[in-house]
């Protein structure tokens, strides 16, 4: 080659260079995320294909003193706005954010909860931060940073950055990417999270203080409520290991790798399912501003001795019905390979009488569908609970006439033997065994029926499908919660009491009480004061205890009092017909002549 071509080659290559760092110096390229994002909310919608991978910021994480792995924006090169992306199905409607790529909303379209559709994300003062990631453990602090957004499809996104490993800490300098994908699907209220940490070649494993990573759930699950007393509303800690649900408590480290875990309230459920091999559990209620109750979720990520790691996660937010969870175990979900899972047990009854629950349950739907109106239903359930009681309720009635006649015998014997208490014990079941009458029974057909009351109970404070059903409009529009006929101002309770308003319910329940009371009491009672005191001020008792509960309840109290007091009429008038004729007034007793003084 001539030694001018050289040269010439040579000078070519300086003047580019030259160019390109004056460039750099004096014309710096526009950062192409920072000129398009001029709001500081935008909105994303879906788009035919995916926009193009720009170059991602880069953050330092520091070691803060409390030695929890946190983060610094270290370079300004990355989104300088908030984004919030929206993804609506069917069912759900989202709002996510790329700040920390998290969901700020989760509202159900089916639901409403006071005019607007139920939240499954009920936050404080500030914004939800549901779904973060945090580098480290339960005190590592979450990422808050801008990531950018790439909007897969019109139901999955996803948001990326890029971080460096701060000094101090193994693996210093080294760069590594954290990727966060949604995935949702048009019917369900179940998505997928699939979190990437990427080092590449620069790390090659993934420890912070022990672990990878935490993803928190919180600050509580929807919808909003007043208080949590186990009546009103509630929040229990579930998860499901080897075939069966456990209660467990919060700050409790559960690393037996449960198939689910879950926070369950009345009428909806967070439930987390996990893919991992190995993880680590936790729930909180660390309070926040403007949350009357926290009830927060952790799943720890133990620490990773490998460059890439990519973890999936199934969320359900949504109803917890067995209606909802139930097509997880049939396969019938738009998510698969669910069935062993068994999230159903979220919304199964508990204890003994869960059999008789689920029985009453099937009942009232089977009466909603004759007559659609759960107030409608809930009286044909009490009327046909009565009717299948009747030969136990007929049968104590006869109990008790029976004791009526046998009354003054019983009272002779005790007389005489009074002072003789093992002689009278061997009288008195001499007697009973003689006229063929056991003491117990008039009182076991109605503790025969104490199951089916507190299964009702049950059913009519915890069923799904009486939350925002009406009955009569204008009254009770909501079957489980209480009805009113006049709300006090808001922030105004009445002194003592606490009452914040007027209900209807609770004195038709006392009317019903006291008339039942009356109509059935027997001559023998009507004398006894201890009777009397359990006419006139048990219902008073319960008037208090009931007035919050939910009109359902009352519903059936009130009618359930009302058909036994008709029962009690047709009873009484079979009972004498059975004995000839109406028993004869009672002879009154002639007090003996006195001798004439002579």
């Amino acid at each position: 080659m001539e030694k001018n071509t050289i040269l010439a080659i040579v000078l070519s290559t300086v003047v580019l260079i030259g160019f390109y760092v004056m460039q750099g110096v004096f014309f710096p390229k526009t950062n192409p995320a920072s000129a398009v994002q001029t709001q500081t909310q935008q909105e994303f919608t879906p788009s035919s294909s995916p926009p193009q991978e720009e170059t991602p910021a880069v953050e330092t994480l520091q070691e803060p003193p409390a030695s929890s792995l946190t983060e610094e924006l270290q370079s300004d090169s990355g989104p300088q706005a908030v984004q919030y992306v929206s993804i609506e199905t069917e069912l759900i409607k989202v709002v996510l954010t790329n700040a920390g790529g998290n969901i700020v909303s989760w509202k159900l379209n089916e639901h409403d909860d006071s005019g607007d559709n139920v939240d499954m994300i009920f936050s404080g003062e500030k914004e939800a931060q549901a779904f973060s990631i945090a580098f480290g453990g339960l005190d590592a602090q979450p990422v808050t940073s801008l990531f950018y957004v790439n909007r897969l499809s019109e139901y999955s996104v996803e948001f990326y950055r890029d971080f460096i490993i701060p000094a101090g800490t193994p693996g210093a300098g080294g760069k590594f990417r954290l990727i966060k994908q949604y995935e949702f699907k048009p019917k369900d209220h179940m998505f997928e999270l699939t979190v990437t940490l990427d080092g590449g070649y620069s790390v090659s494993n993934f420890n912070f203080s022990g672990s990878a990573y935490t993803i928190a759930f919180g600050p509580q699950i929807g919808p909003k409520f007043e208080k949590l007393d186990n009546r009103y509303d509630f929040r229990h800690y579930i998860t499901f290991l080897n075939g069966k649900r456990k209660n467990v408590k919060v700050n409790e480290l559960i690393e037996s790798r449960p198939a689910w875990a879950a926070i369950s309230g009345k009428y909806f459920a967070f439930i987390a399912v996990p893919y991992l091999a190995q993880y680590t559990i936790s729930f909180s209620e660390r309070a926040e501003a403007g949350i009357p109750s926290a009830s927060r979720m952790y799943i720890i990520r133990p620490a990773a001795n490998a460059s890439r790691i990519t973890d999936n996660y199934r969320f359900y937010l949504g109803p917890k019905t067995q209606e909802a969870l139930a097509i997880y175990n049939t396969g019938k979900s738009e998510f698969r390979q669910m069935e062993d899972r068994n999230l159903v047990e979220a919304a199964s009854s508990r204890g003994i009488l869960s059999p008789l629950e689920k029985l009453l349950k099937w009942l009232l739907l089977f009466f909603y569908k004759i007559a659609p109106n759960y107030g409608v239903a809930i009286i044909l359930l009490t009327l046909f609970v009565k009717i299948v009681f009747f030969p136990l309720t007929k049968k104590g009635s006869e109990a008790t006439f029976r004791m009526q006649a046998l009354a003054p015998r019983i009272k002779e014997i005790q007389e005489k033997y009074k002072n003789n208490p093992q002689k009278l014990q061997v009288e008195m079941g001499n007697f009973y065994k003689q006229e063929g009458y056991n003491p117990v029974s008039g009182c076991l057909p109605m503790l025969l029926q104490v199951p089916i009351f507190i299964a009702m109970y049950n059913l009519f404070n915890n069923h799904f499908d009486l939350r925002g059903a009406g009955f009569i409009p204008g009254w009770i529009p909501d079957l489980s919660l209480p009805e009113a006929i006049w709300s006090f101002p808001e922030g105004t309770k009445m002194p003592i009491l606490g009452w914040t308003a007027l209900r209807l319910l609770p004195f038709i329940y006392v009317g019903s009480q006291l008339i039942y009371g009356k109509v059935t009491q027997t001559p023998g009672q009507q004398s006894n004061t201890q009777m009397k005191m359990m006419l006139y001020v048990m219902p008073i008792v319960f008037f208090f205890i009931l007035y919050n509960m939910p009109s359902g309840l009352l519903i059936y109290w009130i009618f359930s009092n009302l058909l036994t007091l008709v029962q009690q009429l047709i009873i009484n008038k079979y009972v004498l017909a059975k004995r000839g004729q109406p028993e004869p007034p009672p002879v009154p007793v002639i007090a003996p002549k006195k001798n004439k003084k002579k």
